[in-house]
């Protein structure tokens, strides 16, 4: 069994990009480094990634003995979000995010993952919901290459990144560090004030 264990980030010639096999993943896999699957010609084959990455469409890997292998983002069920308002779009968007939920960002909709309870949420928000099958390919962190969560090793550098982009913009520098702290409550939802000063 082949290991494919690199992604390649050099652009490749068009012909040599349609000649590759494919492996047709849904999102759920695409975020995972290590695991089997069976290329869409039936040959199985070991994924073997460096922690951390986020496979998306049209993405080329390399196989252990050379070969190329193209990504696809496979069909699943989603949730279309739009609304004739940019306001309640808007406000979607932010609960969403306070949910720490995967979105998929359009010029005029929504994309997540099928959930009946956000799906509720997003209808009483006034939001048009629409169930469908396609790809899924969700925003990456703002400051870093895959999806990261505020309680991960990475919270520490990326909340000092996003703290200097604020001064830059604001005219405003602190003299001193900021930690991440919890306060009562603190979880998916939590508000600026447990980000304590130090």
């Amino acid at each position: 069994m082949r290991t494919i264990d690199k992604r390649l980030n050099a652009k490749l010639a068009p012909v040599l990009v349609k000649r590759a096999p494919t492996l047709t993943l849904p999102y759920d896999v695409r975020c995972k480094s290590r695991f089997a699957a069976t290329l869409d010609t039936g040959e199985e084959v070991g994924v073997v990634l460096p922690r951390g990455t986020v496979l998306r469409d049209g993405d080329m890997l390399v196989a252990d003995d050379g070969g190329l292998v193209r990504i696809i983002a496979a069909g699943q069920s989603v949730l279309l979000v739009r609304s004739p308002d940019r306001l309640t779009l808007t406000r979607a968007a932010y609960h969403l995010g306070n949910r720490h939920t995967p979105v998929e960002v359009g010029s005029d909709e929504l994309k997540l993952e099928s959930d009946p309870v956000l799906e509720d949420m997003l209808k009483r928000l006034g939001a048009h919901v629409e169930r469908a099958t396609l790809p899924f390919q969700p925003e990456t962190g703002a400051y870093g290459g895959g999806h990261r969560h505020g309680h991960d090793d990475t919270f520490v550098e990326d909340y000092a990144l996003a703290q200097r982009v604020f001064d830059e913009h604001h005219g405003h520098a602190h003299p001193h560090d900021h930690e991440h702290h919890h306060g009562p409550g603190c979880g998916p939802g939590h508000d600026h004030d447990s980000h304590a000063h130090r």
